[in-house]
């Protein structure tokens, strides 16, 4: 009697084709990034800013309760008129607010909305300034 025997079927998987594809991707991409061009552009040029007008405006509710327009001092009761007399001729209605750690949330909403009143369109929060 003889016997036979099987050996088991090798079911490895062949990486040989994967690896030729991805060294032709490699030198596709390699060749391809020495080609590039420059594109030539035409940026615009920086506009003129408008005459007696400032860059920014800055409201700031100091520690001590008082308010202060681009650091010259504001009665509180004046607020609205005077941030409405600031603005009445300028195009960009935009205010920024700094406030002192000591004043409370609500007096800062109270500035907001004064500003608001006056034809302040967009609002922003500056950060508290660091003591140096």
């Amino acid at each position: 009697m003889h016997i036979t025997t099987v050996k088991a079927v090798d079911a490895e998987m062949n990486v040989t084709p994967m690896i030729d594809i991805l060294l032709v991707l490699l030198i596709i991409y390699m060749t391809s990034i020495g080609v590039r061009k420059a594109i030539p552009a035409t940026l615009p040029q920086p506009a003129a800013a408008v005459p007696g007008e400032a860059t920014q405006i800055v409201l700031e509710l100091r520690a001590d309760g008082s308010f202060a327009l681009n650091e010259q001092p504001v009665p509180g009761d004046a607020l609205e008129a005077t941030i409405r007399e600031i603005y009445a001729d300028r195009s960009a209605k935009l205010l920024f607010i700094r406030s002192s750690s000591e004043r409370t949330y609500q007096e800062v909403i109270d500035a907001m909305d004064a500003a608001r009143g006056a034809g302040v369109q967009l609002i922003g929060i500056l950060p508290t300034r660091q003591a140096r």
